[in-house]
């Protein structure tokens, strides 16, 4: 099961009427690295960037017009920004207060929000980040210097054995691996089945498996994808709900309430409380707050 028919008639079944999407630019400032935000945003009003600032994120400014790349100023390569979408930018402000807490960023690299966490956090506590690829985790290197992080330590590791570490966390971020969708893939409707999207909602679940038990009581995990599958995004919290003593927590978030009605199926109604974002000036996307039971 598989083409952009099968697909599209899903998403319809689903509530969306496919479109065309052009996604918009998107930067975000970085806030540890500059005195003044506004001042950077001057800066690069003066180069001849046209900037917007987008009503649902604190440091974010769509792209409206450039002369140039955005990743070939001085104050990209000197971290005063980064290029980052829009909606990628929404997971790590659904924490509360991370400022000085212990942060596991399991499928951190290429490191956009690795970096923005470490913004939110003044670069103080510490950020585990781990990536099961070592040519992904050049990247994450490589961002984590251009923006002049100080409080992550980076490791190549399969999240799903966290436990080695015998190390508890306030906060947990999963940006899990997605099938992602056909915004950022012009390919994708050819590429991707529901074997592919049933076979990553797996892997997902044991991932999140794995990391919910080094949550601390009172700990918090973010979850979220780039997909639009429901398998790896509303069914695996309603999995979650009931395997994993888990529980979705209200969210003050950009976006629609999760679905609670999957192709006739009635999942646990506080999954109306996660966002699931569908394509229009940004990708698609699909994100939560989770907390274990005992503790909301």
């Amino acid at each position: 099961m598989s083409g952009r028919e099968f697909f599209v008639d899903r998403y319809r079944k689903l509530g969306w009427e496919y479109q065309e999407v052009d996604v918009r630019q998107a930067i975000r400032i970085s806030i540890a690295n500059s005195e003044n935000p506004s001042d950077v945003v001057k800066r690069l009003q003066g180069l001849g960037l046209a900037l917007l600032k987008i009503p649902f994120l604190r440091d974010g400014y769509w792209v409206e017009k450039t002369r140039f790349s955005v990743g070939a100023t001085t104050e990209y390569l000197s971290g005063l920004y980064s290029i980052q979408e829009a909606a990628a930018q929404l997971p790590v402000m659904l924490f509360t207060k991370p400022l000085g807490r212990t942060v596991l960023d399991a499928c951190a690299a290429p490191g956009g929000k690795t970096t923005q966490m470490a913004d939110l956090m003044g670069n103080i506590g510490v950020i585990v980040a781990l990536d099961v690829e070592r040519r992904r985790l050049v990247a994450l290197s490589n961002q984590l210097e251009r923006c002049r992080v100080k409080n992550v330590v980076v490791y190549e590791k399969d999240a799903r054995k966290i436990s080695q570490f015998r190390t508890r966390y306030d906060c947990i971020l999963l940006d899990l691996p997605c099938s992602g969708n056909f915004v950022t893939d012009d390919e994708w409707f050819g590429r991707r089945t529901l074997k592919d999207v049933k076979r990553n909602a797996a892997l997902q679940k044991e991932i999140l498996a794995a990391t919910q038990r080094m949550l601390k009581d009172d700990g918090e995990i973010v979850y979220s994808t780039c997909s639009l599958e429901p398998e790896e995004n509303e069914l695996n919290i309603d999995w979650a709900i009931k395997n994993l003593n888990l529980t979705v927590e209200e969210v003050d978030c950009y976006g629609s309430e999760g679905l609670t009605e999957i192709f006739g199926v009635h999942l646990d109604s506080s999954i109306e409380k996660c966002r699931r974002i569908w394509p229009r000036e940004t990708q698609g996307f699909f994100l939560c707050k989770l907390k274990k039971r005992n503790a909301a």
